[in-house]
């Protein structure tokens, strides 16, 4: 890219990756062959991680920059279909990758909520948001509600809610990050999120958004193979054909029958080894329940709001040449995050199935637990303490309810479980550390980007000049990393909780401040702050109140739901304060006016 042309390097973008992706395929190709030779798996697993951080590492050098338009907003000139592309791997996060067909594999039907809201969620981005951000042209999301709402408090406050809501999410990515490296590498989880983090600081660091961007689209391609292969691979064994996404049906019926003879929901004496999740839970369980349709609601409700608040992700849509090109952007996101929803329900049940069916050679319930600890996938995850065993009635025989295993693994562990071979687990791997990278790049860039740009260059030093401010933001990310590991290293809570909480910050404080920043011209600044500051307010003092005191939820609304607590504060709080509050004045009045239009020049020219 250094020593081209901006439209020589935009033009050959096709050819670029398509190189990069034959190139990937053959370097899969000759990692079968070296398994074949007898290369030990363990060195397989880790050429697999260390050659995909390296290629990412690489992309990010050649992208350094000391532009501010490219290292904030890639030069807005990426092209829609990539922009889709690493939008989508923006989005495939460790919770998407690796915890979300775990939770479907132990909480069934109630966690299709997150892919319904998470996909969903693409719709208001697209109706409510994306395009008119992009007509602003901001550089980040405070800067929208600084701009809009004028004055340093209500920039200053969507600073804040950003950094938390971005900051709880980066630690669920680094957490799956330190989980990869930690099986790959047999190295503690500990140390494996600082692993984790060195790749996530080359991929981002020297080039900002526009290092970020062809990052992202090179991990998308690594991890949409990694994600498709294993599910393939298990279906066509199992019988269900090469696309398994519509013909799956009768391997839930089969779970269904197996669980009702091998007891599950039937408790078993003692605590778990690892203080992990018993597979006590059915795959298929019954939604027509009123409570349970209200939860299944409000937690997709929640996690739509969430996706259209994050600023990580609508800082995408600035990075585009044009409006238009912004709202094609979104549809190729939502093509290219399809893939894999579309098949994390087909993995949790072809790998439930896998684990439970005798008649299969993989399945392991009703076994011999001498026999079943003597498999090498059942001790390699034993060892780094993210599975166990526990033989309660002693009579040495595996039950459903012996056996534990944390659901941030499954997705990891399939290819092991299945029996296939090990350049696939390392290909999981793969991919599981692109989408936890890709995400922590976004969020981590987000934070800097804000604090920089928003707090020291806006409000602290507004004559800082282009070098100090990008010295500042690169500092900023290194720091706010390694506190970012710091955290994931103590194991809070699981992957799929702390990005449910993470839309529950966005969605509680920013949701209704960005959605009647572009739709309510009578919204002003006293009452963006208010719904800010007491949305937040609440959906986080409630979080508290059900998750840390252990309060009883209201309503059925638990930690995954507090945004169904602040969304509606922060709604009541914005339209009552600006209505006896004075109006905006008429030259913002005429701005929202001409953010709504998708012809003319940025207002931020």
């Amino acid at each position: 890219m250094a020593t081209m042309s901006k439209d020589e390097f935009l033009n050959n973008l096709p050819k670029v990756y398509g190189l990069y992706t034959g190139g990937f395929i053959v370097f899969i190709i000759l990692m079968a062959i070296l398994e074949r030779l007898g290369v030990a798996a363990y060195t397989i697993g880790i050429l697999f991680v260390i050659f995909t951080v390296v290629i990412y590492a690489v992309i990010g050098f050649i992208s350094r920059t000391m532009q501010v338009d490219a290292y904030y907003v890639a030069g807005r000139e990426v092209p829609p279909v990539f922009n889709g592309m690493a939008t989508a791997a923006d989005w495939m996060s460790g919770a998407s990758f690796v915890a979300l067909a775990g939770g479907i594999y132990f909480g069934g039907h109630g966690y299709l909520a997150f892919v319904v809201g998470w996909t969903g969620g693409y719709v208001l981005v697209n109706s409510l948001m994306a395009p008119y951000l992009r007509k602003f042209g901001c550089y980040t999301v405070p800067d929208f509600i600084g701009t809009r709402y004028g004055g340093n408090l209500a920039r200053f406050v969507a600073v804040v809610i950003l950094v938390v809501a971005s900051f709880t999410y980066v630690t669920a990515q680094i957490n799956a990050s330190g989980t990869i490296a930690a099986r790959a590498l047999l190295i503690p989880f500990e140390v494996g999120v600082w692993f984790g983090l060195l790749g996530i600081l080359l991929c981002s660091m020297l080039g900002g958004m526009r290092a970020v961007t062809w990052t992202q689209v090179a991990q998308y391609i690594v991890l949409i193979i990694a994600y498709l292969a294993p599910v393939i691979w298990m279906s066509n064994v199992q019988n269900f054909g090469i696309i398994p996404h519509f013909t799956y049906g009768d391997a839930v019926a089969r779970i269904a029958e197996l669980e009702t003879l091998l007891g599950v929901g039937t408790a078993a004496g003692g605590d778990a080894p690892i203080g992990g999740v018993r597979i006590l839970t059915n795959l298929h369980n019954d939604p027509g329940t009123g409570l349970a349709s209200w939860k299944f609601v409000t937690l997709a409700f929640c996690m739509m709001a969430g996706t259209a608040s994050l600023p990580h992700i609508l800082m995408r849509y600035f990075t585009t040449p044009s409006v238009r090109d912004a709202r094609k952007s979104v549809s190729w996101s939502l093509l290219f995050i399809f893939l894999l929803y579309f098949t994390a329900p087909a993995l949790a049940t072809l790998t439930k199935l896998q684990v439970l069916d005798p008649e299969l050679a993989t399945g392991i319930i009703g076994k011999s637990i001498e026999d079943v600890q003597a498999l090498s996938w059942v001790q390699n995850w034993t060892a780094v303490n993210f599975l166990a065993i526990a033989d309660f009635n002693s009579d040495g025989i595996l039950q459903i309810n012996e056996f534990f295993m944390r659901p941030d693994i499954v997705v990891l562990a399939t290819p092991e479980i299945a029996g296939l071979p090990y350049v696939i687990s390392g290909l999981v791997a793969a991919g599981g550390m692109a989408a936890a990278m890709s995400t922590a790049d976004g969020l981590l860039l987000a934070i800097a980007n804000a604090l920089s740009h928003d707090l020291y260059y806006k409000i602290i030093d507004p004559n800082a000049d282009t070098k100090k401010r990008l010295i500042v933001a690169r500092v900023l990310l290194i720091l706010i990393g390694a506190a970012a590991a710091f955290v994931a290293s103590l194991r809070l809570t699981g992957i799929l909780g702390a990005v449910a909480w993470a839309f529950g910050f966005a969605a509680s404080g920013l949701f209704f401040p960005l959605v009647l920043g572009v739709w309510w011209k009578r919204a002003n600044r006293a009452g963006a702050i208010a719904g800010m500051v007491f949305g937040f307010s609440a959906g986080t003092l409630y979080l508290y109140h059900v998750y840390f005191a252990g309060g009883t939820p209201w309503l059925g609304i638990d930690h995954l739901r507090f945004a169904m607590i602040g969304m509606p504060v922060s709604l009541v709080a914005m339209v009552a304060v600006s209505l006896m509050t004075a109006e905006p004045d008429a030259e913002t009045q005429a701005m929202v006016d001409e953010v709504r239009d998708p012809t003319g020049k940025t207002i931020l020219g």
